[in-house]
């Protein structure tokens, strides 16, 4: 049975029953002690002079030792442990110094314990171990403190300064010091003021043990000073820990009554019903979102920081939205693929004419999908003119898969925060468009179409197409990081789709990561059936007309396109018919009964003029002048190079807004006719006569590319020589100074404006003859190509013989 010693408060007291303290005090140097004398070891506490102290005793031979001091005169040695742990203490486990106790009196408690009250009166040494069983009986030396003569002033000092502190640790504890400093400020021995002080002080058993043992009065009240000024730091730290704490509480007690009246006042005029704890619900959230083992640890992280923190406080609002946003992120829910091919494909011809090589590519992946489903993601990156349907593919894919669409435009994007968002450290901070995107398509697989991508930009801010790498990489995209996020996402399952006019503006590491897909524009013959079988029904209906009410013939569309409209894509066609749409709708809002038979007359007077004609095809062009075949990113365009010559000094004049690289073609060009002047039938002191001046028409718009290059030398030969050149032949491809045709780029969207124009033979060189397979076999009936490898082979075809 374990011994508890415990020293509540020390009980002053004026007079003792048995002897008044002051008495023993001047009789201290008379006091005998007997001996031996039973010896009461404790724990946790070190007993001074003049000290009353209740102790509680349990172990045998401590009780024995209080008996045998009972039956005898009542002192007993009181000796503090060593360790507190030793059950039985042996003359080792217990200090040598210790003070002889009075017993007044002794109390048996129900447990079997003894209530002892004791009063220390006198200091004292062991000098040897008389008896250690059944109870330890010892002989014991007094020990007297060394002769104090007259006060001092630094014995004054240290009088007033153990007051001083005394009563300062007395008001920060917030005890009434009144009584206790008269008691005090009468005591003027430092030795006794000292053991008064100490016998008060909350110290560790070691520190008081070395008071104890110190038999100099000065030395004593030096010590119980120091400790004295340990007492208040520890006070007023406690004291100000209190008030703060208080403080708090009180504001916080204050404003949960506020709240709690707010929420009973709403909850009466009906505003708010009772809802579970907001804290609860989200950790309900956080366990069914199904977040990856890290992302949970960050999750449980910051939900422990918003715990502690006050719901008011600006950071636990941050906090807050933080975990809000990993519970709406979509980390395990995905959408089901359609694996039914020929379903997939029936669905991408109901939506698309045409565009057989994206069809292709997509039921490719969905097969290679249906016999490997762990597959990652593709990235496709449709390029072509505007209005070909590239945006409007995007949703055909995701329909056809059974996936979610979402859509992010990049055009114009300049802040790389756009793509991976603010850190939480800003105000106003959120996810990046990616991440957004993924929490509106609320699945891990949807589809995915970057809008544009060929227009971002970049400035102070960041580069978006870099961050985009990341987003852009199936190798890397499984752990996009997000700035705001600050932990991985996995991006692999995402069919991510990218749409661009052009391709020189997309940086090449980007290309590398994408799957490009060119999506040229349609013939004439193909957006009539497109027109016919999406665009003029669409917009019948948008207008409130029936389809019957409407008719509209083949012809009827075939002027609107040559006439109305010069585009590789679809968009102004269908604005024109949203426009014949209209003027029919305000006859049958008038009245008038249908049906509307559109003829070409009639078109005249809806669309008015024709903005577009055939430029003077039945005419013969004069000579000096050629028409070549442009690429635009809106699709193909016909060109006319103009040749005039004027008397001068050799020089070469160019105007027309023309890039280098055109510039370079006019230069190569004329060096290789005037290396073959003989050969071509002109003089070749003609040309140093002669100021040449090459114009290219639509001077505001800028243009480039070496594809001029064989319309310009067939130019600036027809001029030299004064014979024309066909107004029906079109022709493209870069030359060199050796008079070789290299082949170019664009070459379907050229035969399209061909067509469209009313060319009947263009020239391309030998080496684009592979990209015959995607001129649609219906266009090549439309039109004559010639290849050519060798500037020396067109001459014939331009009626310009060669000798």
């Amino acid at each position: 049975m374990t011994e508890d010693t415990k020293k509540t408060e020390t009980t002053r007291k004026k007079k003792d029953p048995a002897q008044d303290i002051n008495t023993r005090q001047s009789a201290e140097n008379e006091l005998e002690i007997p001996s031996p004398i039973p010896m009461l070891p404790v724990r946790d506490i070190v007993v001074f002079n003049y000290m009353i102290i209740p102790l509680f005793v349990g172990r045998d031979k401590s009780v024995q030792a209080i008996d045998a001091a009972l039956n005898n005169n009542r002192y007993l040695l009181i000796c503090a442990q060593k360790d507190e742990q030793t059950e039985d203490p042996g003359p080792d486990d217990v200090y040598q110094t210790g003070t002889v106790g009075l017993i007044m009196r002794m109390l048996k408690m129900p447990d079997g314990r003894l209530k002892v009250l004791v009063q220390g009166v006198s200091r004292a040494k062991i000098k040897n171990f008389v008896q250690t069983d059944p109870l330890d009986l010892v002989e014991v030396e007094v020990v007297k403190d060394k002769e104090f003569t007259e006060p001092t002033s630094e014995s004054e000092a240290l009088l007033r300064a153990a007051r001083e502190q005394s009563e300062k640790i007395l008001g920060l504890r917030g005890i009434d010091a009144a009584e206790i400093m008269a008691v005090l400020n009468t005591v003027d021995d430092p030795g006794r003021l000292a053991d008064l002080v100490a016998s008060n002080l909350r110290m560790k058993p070691d520190e008081a043990q070395k008071i104890l043992e110190c038999d100099d009065p000065l030395m004593r009240l030096r010590m119980v000073n120091e400790q004295l000024i340990k007492e208040v730091e520890v006070a007023s730290m406690q004291a100000k820990i209190q008030n703060m704490a208080k403080e708090g509480m009180d504001k916080a007690q204050r404003e949960y009554f506020l709240r709690e009246q707010l929420k009973a006042i709403r909850k009466e005029l009906g505003d708010v019903t009772e809802t579970g704890d907001d804290l609860d619900q989200l950790k309900q959230s956080l366990k069914k979102a199904g977040l990856p083992a890290k992302v949970m640890k960050e999750a449980k992280k910051q939900l422990q920081r918003l715990e502690n923190m006050h719901p008011e406080s600006a950071e636990s609002t941050v906090v807050r939205n933080y975990l809000e946003w990993l519970v709406d992120i979509p980390w395990k829910k995905k959408t089901k693929d359609q694996l039914d091919i020929k379903q997939a494909e029936k669905i991408l011809n109901e939506d698309h004419y045409d565009l057989e090589k994206v069809k292709e590519r997509i039921l490719e992946y969905l097969s290679v999908r249906k016999l490997n489903p762990k597959m990652k993601g593709p990235i496709l990156c449709f390029v072509g003119p505007p209005g070909v349907g590239k945006t409007s593919l995007g949703q055909s894919i995701a329909r056809s898969l059974n996936r979610k669409f979402v859509r992010m435009s990049l055009g114009g994007m300049r802040d790389e925060a756009e793509i991976r968002g603010h850190r939480r450290t800003y105000i106003g901070s959120m996810p990046g468009r990616i991440i957004q995107g993924m929490k509106e398509a609320e699945s891990v697989n949807p589809v995915f179409m970057l809008d544009e991508i060929d227009k971002v930009g970049n400035d102070f801010r960041g580069d978006p197409s870099s961050a985009l790498l990341e987003v852009l990489d199936p190798e890397q995209n499984h752990s996009f990081t997000d700035h705001y996020l600050n932990v991985p996402y996995d991006l692999s399952k995402v069919m991510f789709v990218c749409t661009a006019n052009i391709l020189d503006t997309i940086p090449s590491a980007l290309q590398d990561r994408m799957e490009v897909i060119r999506i040229p524009g349609y013939t004439q013959q193909e957006k009539i059936k497109i027109a016919r079988k999406y665009l003029l029904p669409r917009q019948i209906s948008e207008n409130g007309l029936a389809s019957k009410n409407v008719n509209i013939s083949d012809a009827v569309l075939m002027e609107i396109i040559q006439s109305y409209t010069r585009e590789a894509g679809l968009r102004n066609l269908e604005r024109e018919i949203g426009s014949v749409c209209r003027k029919i709708a305000r006859q049958v809002a008038e009245g008038k009964k249908g049906p509307f038979r559109i003829t070409k007359q009639k078109l005249g007077k809806m669309l008015g003029v024709p903005r577009f004609q055939n430029e003077d095809r039945d005419k013969e062009l004069p000579a000096g002048v050629g028409i070549g075949l442009a690429w635009t990113p809106h699709g193909g365009e016909i060109l006319h190079v103009e040749v005039s010559l004027m008397p001068g000094k050799g020089k070469l004049i160019l105007t027309g807004q023309m890039g280098d690289v055109m510039k370079e073609s006019a230069q190569a060009a004329l060096s290789y006719a005037k290396s073959r002047a003989a050969q071509l039938g002109f003089d070749e002191e003609l040309v140093d006569k002669r100021d040449i001046h090459i114009h290219v028409p639509a001077g505001a718009t800028p243009k480039d590319g070496p594809s001029a290059g064989v319309t310009m030398i067939a130019s600036l030969v027809s001029a030299l020589t004064n014979k024309p050149l066909p107004n029906d032949l079109g022709m493209t491809g870069e030359i060199t100074l050796r008079g070789r045709i290299l082949p170019v780029g664009g070459i379907k969207e050229k035969i399209l404006a061909s067509v469209s124009s009313g060319i009947k033979t263009v020239i391309i060189p030998e080496s684009n003859k592979r990209n015959f397979d995607e001129i649609p076999a219906e266009l090549r009936k439309n039109i004559e190509v010639k290849t050519v490898e060798n500037i020396d082979e067109i001459w014939n075809l331009l009626n310009i013989a060669s000798k």
